[in-house]
This record gives structure tokens, sequence and C-alpha cells, in this order.
């Protein structure tokens, strides 16, 4: 049987720590020795303040770097952003300050590994340091996604893939909904960290991960030495049909959907949590499937008031479906492959997901047979 641990938590540092050292103790605390290299994966997509709700709050990544600390051994604060520096976004985060005067090392991911993570992708390419680590701590955001649904505990660890890889794997199997979520699997049973805890204190509903998304208050901690546990308690907090999540899917195709859950503490409902439209990525006939990723399917579309023409999107684009003018970015919905990168990564959230006028009208048709 998993255990996952749920408490309601806030921000205040003297009441959160001792609800993290719990989780600690409880799933990694008899593992941890001075010798050991620790390193503590939280969630630093890009440059955001604490109140954004974007990246795992600073005094939660304080707490475990202390309780580490405590422990005898040095830790190692990880992640490979999807846009900007490490240092501007140790900076924006809030982070750089809470670990102000304890001996933490705070490094970027850069060099990777070759590290087999199962059929059908074999090797791929992993960060060296969470590959070689001793015990690994996974600090994941409660947030919603456009293309996952959710990024909680099993998501978080695709930080592990290293700089313009990330972009490489949208590309190569995130055209396929449930092949991308195997792949996410795949790579958090790899890892396997010792500890998955969820920030869901201030949670992000609608259009996450990014800046697209609109921060909540939730309220609550989760801890798991099975992410995907914890992800299922998650799923029942908000009211989301585990099935309904990728991961989740992935996980039961693959046998390795886990044992039954023992829930320490009390499940609250949040009622009404946004979550994002999740659309199908190719419709219809293949001889038709041009003509329905053209007019059919759910897209990304930009608020040219917000956009700053940064350069951000298209350079991340995984498709090459983004270039610009002088005035504005255009979009080549033929070659976008609806994975919203764009969306995860825009530093001024000017994109969301839209579906077209056709679609929209082709959906009520189907929905009122």
């Amino acid at each position: 049987m998993s255990r996952v641990i749920i408490r309601e938590a806030s921000y205040d540092y003297e009441t959160l720590r001792p609800l993290v050292y719990e989780s600690l103790e409880a799933f990694c605390g008899n593992i941890i020795t001075p010798s050991s290299r620790v390193v503590i994966k939280p969630n630093l997509l890009l440059a955001a303040a604490p109140e954004s709700a974007i990246l795992t709050h600073p005094l939660i990544v304080r707490a475990v770097a202390q309780y580490v600390i405590d422990k005898g051994a040095r830790p190692q604060i990880s992640d490979s952003q999807a846009i900007g520096s490490f240092a501007s976004i140790l900076a924006k985060s809030g982070i750089k300050a809470a670990l102000d005067g304890l001996d933490v090392e705070c490094r970027e991911f850069r060099g990777s590994v070759r590290t087999d993570v199962g059929a059908p992708f074999g090797e791929i390419d992993i960060a060296r340091d969470a590959v070689e680590a001793d015990i690994l701590i996974n600090l994941a955001k409660l947030k919603t996604h456009g293309q996952m649904l959710l990024t909680c505990g099993v998501k978080n660890l695709f930080g592990c893939v290293v700089g313009l890889r990330k972009p490489e794997w949208h590309m190569r199997a995130g055209v396929d909904r449930d092949l991308f979520a195997r792949l996410l699997v795949s790579i958090y049973h790899t890892l396997g960290p010792a500890v998955t805890i969820v920030d869901g204190i201030l949670a992000l509903e609608g259009d996450g991960p990014g800046k697209g998304g609109t921060p909540r208050q939730v309220g609550y901690l989760l801890a798991g030495r099975d992410a995907a546990a914890v992800d299922r308690v998650i799923c029942a907090m908000l009211g989301i049909d585990p099935g309904d999540l990728p991961t989740e899917r992935a996980s039961i195709r693959m046998g390795i959907a886990g044992e039954s859950i023992d829930i320490d503490g009390t499940v609250p409902r949040v009622e009404g949590f946004r979550l994002p439209e999740i659309a199908p990525l190719t419709y219809g006939p293949q001889r038709l499937q041009h003509l329905a990723r053209m007019y059919l399917l759910q897209r990304p579309v930009v608020d040219e008031a917000q956009c700053k023409m940064c350069g951000a999107c298209w350079e991340f684009c995984p498709a090459k479906a983004i270039h610009s003018t002088d005035k504005k970015i255009i979009f080549d919905y033929n070659k976008c492959i609806r994975c919203y990168c764009c969306m995860e990564i825009c530093p001024h959230g000017a994109l969301h997901s839209k579906a077209t006028l056709p679609g929209r009208l082709l959906g009520k048709i189907l929905h009122n047979k």
C-alpha cells in the first residue's frame, strides 16, 4: 500500500517547516547520511515571483534544504528551466533570498548521460546529476497544464531532460498525448525519487502551467514515495477522474499503476477548480487530418495587446510553427503539434488556447446528438 500524506498548510515558515520535515522523515529520513549526494529538484520553469504560483515556493525549498543539512548532508538544488537564466529564476522566485545563510549548492542541470528508460524510447539523455544522485527529492507544484491536464509529481521530473532536448522530445512524442505521457512516466520510474512533495498551497488553475494561468489558494501540502499515488490523491481533491490524467492512463497501460493508497490526512474537495480544455491532437480519417488540423482543432493564439515580441515562443517551438513579422507573430497551424510549449514558456502570459469556430460548431452538433 502506498502512503500519501496530506496536510493543511500555509507559507508561514514556522508552521510549514514541521510539515515538510514530517514528510521527509516519513519517506527518506532513514536513508540520508552525511555522505549522501542529495539533489533537490523543484519546479523552476521560468523567472516568476512566488505569488504567480508557477514555481515551487521558496520556503518549501528552504525547508527541504534545511532538513538535508540537519541530516549532515549538503543539498544541491537543480533544474533545467525552459527559458531565461538559472540565476535570474533563483532571484525572481525568492529562492536565492530564502536560502541565504544555508550551505546549499544551486546549479542548473547541464551535463546529460544516456539512460535506458525502457521501451519504446530506449536510451535517452537525462541530467547526470539527477541520474547519479544518491537521493533525489522531487518538489512539484500543483498546476494545470494545457497538454497534460496537470503538472504535479510525475511530470515535474521532465525537468531532468536538459535544455533543448525538451522541445526535441515534444516534437518526437508530443504529437501523441498518450505517448508523451508514457515518456513522462518512464522518466519518473527510471529516476525513482525518494519522495515527492507537491506544493498545493497556492496552486495554478486555468491556462497553466505558465503565466497564462491564474493563482488560486488551495492550502494543502501533499507528499509520498509514489508520485503517481500523490497525483491520484490530487485528482480526488480536485474532483477529476484519474483516468482523465494522461500520466495515470500511461501507468495503467504500462502495468505500473501502483498499489492502493493509504491516505494520511483528510482529502478536501476543492470546488470549481478551473482546468484547461484538453482537445484532441488529431481528428478524423487520416486523409482529412490536414484539413481538420487547420480548421477544427483547438490551437494556441496570441493576445497582441500583451505580446512583447520577445521571441521566446518562436525560439522554443519544437515544430518551428511560429514566425514573426515586424509587428506580430504568426502560427503555421499545419505544423503546430498542439504541445502548447509556447503558452508554457511565454514570459508575458500573451498566449492561450482557443477552439476554432468550425470546431466549436462541430462540438455542439456532436454534443446534441
